[in-house]
């Protein structure tokens, strides 16, 4: 299942996004990967999450960064949880239409069976009809 956190810069996506972290990490079974931009989020992590620096990987375009998650969950067969920190920026689609790549990860999470949360920079008003079902 992928799940949407949405809104503007400043209102406290990534606070959420933590927040729902520490909440997973009390109950998973699994492994739980956290991917961002940067580093900066990496003492408020628990250390059972392991946090993935996106801009230290190569990745130039959407589907560099759909082939990079299909490598992560293919490295990891206990990989239960992955959140997505900035989604829009992270997976080089800023500006560009999302719809298609989160249809891949709506496909990737149902066959590798690992719940993915993403944070995308936009109100939920702005976001295509077909994603606003996934908003939580």
């Amino acid at each position: 299942m992928v799940q949407i956190i949405a809104g503007v810069k400043g209102e406290g996506k990534t606070k959420r996004m933590l927040d729902h972290v520490h909440e997973a990490v009390k109950t998973a079974n699994g492994n739980i990967v956290y991917l961002d931009k940067s580093s900066q989020n990496m003492h408020e992590l628990d250390n059972k999450v392991r946090l993935i620096n996106v801009s230290e990987y190569p990745i130039q375009n959407s589907d560099q960064f759909v082939g990079f998650i299909c490598g992560i969950c293919s490295q990891d067969y206990d990989l239960e949880e992955m959140y997505l920190d900035g989604f829009l920026k992270i997976a080089k689609l800023e500006g560009k239409d999302v719809a298609p790549v989160l249809d891949q990860l709506n496909h990737i999470s149902e066959q590798f069976h690992v719940n993915m949360v993403l944070s995308i920079s936009m109100s939920k008003d702005a976001l295509p009809e077909t994603m606003k079902a996934q908003v939580i």
